[in-house]
């Protein structure tokens, strides 16, 4: 099947089935974030410093990350390029950007400036491409063929706000990932506590990054997709932080007390 096949396939398949089709998927979502949360109270997710090989055999971390997120990319990608009925709308272009600029990033640019990652466990790549694919196609079908908005959205409060939110939650993200890569100096091993930055206020400074732009990119967009993505990046990603600061506590015992787990002030 080529391109036009497998475009007419997606023009096909167009219409209120698929809308409710997006909305279950929406509501899997969050449930598949609520119940990461509850799973990881009882286990740590297998990466990074808790990489095991009871999960797999052992995958190089480049290689890892730059595949299990390129469906976030090339998803959405591939869907804007068959042309939706809402793509040539201008609030439509932009939202999807930001999309895309995220997994640019996450897919093309990330995963080489990764200094010596830990190996990641087969298990935890196949789980990572699988959801990067259902949310690659929930958020890019939902801005490309469905999501409709009034002529003056760019301007509207809700878009800017939601907007500045993505832009200054993806500027920490990257700030706070530069910050844990060069924790160490060259030939130096072991961990050390990250300082600067958001690392001043939450141990998850580059966890709660990504909770501010996707709850920023949620409020721009006003789709129950892009709120389910915000959810669920909530519940795994504050489960994944509160993780950190324990072993953070146990590790270390001048690790500054004050310091809350991924929400500044509040958590």
């Amino acid at each position: 099947m080529g391109v036009s096949g497998v475009c007419g396939l997606w023009q096909r398949v167009s219409g209120p089935e698929e809308q409710r089709l997006l909305e279950l998927l929406s509501y899997g979502l969050v449930a598949l974030g609520a119940g990461s949360a509850v799973l990881l109270r009882f286990i740590r997710m297998p990466y990074g410093r808790y990489s095991s090989r009871r999960f797999g055999w052992l995958l190089p971390a480049r290689l890892a990350w730059a595949l299990q997120e390129l469906p976030s990319l090339l998803v959405p990608i591939g869907l804007a390029a068959c042309g939706g009925a809402v793509t040539a709308a201008w609030p439509n272009r932009i939202l999807l950007g930001c999309f895309i600029v995220h997994y640019v990033q996450r897919a093309l640019i990330f995963p080489f400036l990764i200094r010596e990652g830990k190996p990641t466990p087969f298990f935890t790549f196949v789980l990572a491409l699988l959801f990067c694919v259902y949310n690659g196609y929930l958020q890019g079908r939902s801005l490309s063929n469905y999501a409709q908005y009034p002529s003056g959205w760019l301007k509207d409060p809700c878009f800017i706000t939601g907007f500045m939110g993505w832009l200054i939650g993806m500027a920490v993200n990257i700030h706070s990932d530069h910050i844990l890569r060069n924790l160490r100096k060259p030939g130096e091993t072991g961990y050390k506590i990250p300082r600067g930055g958001m690392f001043e206020y939450v141990s998850g400074a580059n966890f709660f990054g990504e909770i501010l732009e996707w709850f920023g990119f949620a409020l721009a967009c006003c789709t129950i997709e892009s709120l389910a993505f915000a959810l669920c990046t909530l519940f795994i990603l504050g489960s994944r932080a509160k993780q950190h600061h324990q072993w953070y506590l146990e590790k270390f015992e001048d690790y500054p007390k004050n310091r809350k787990i991924v929400i500044p002030f509040v958590y």
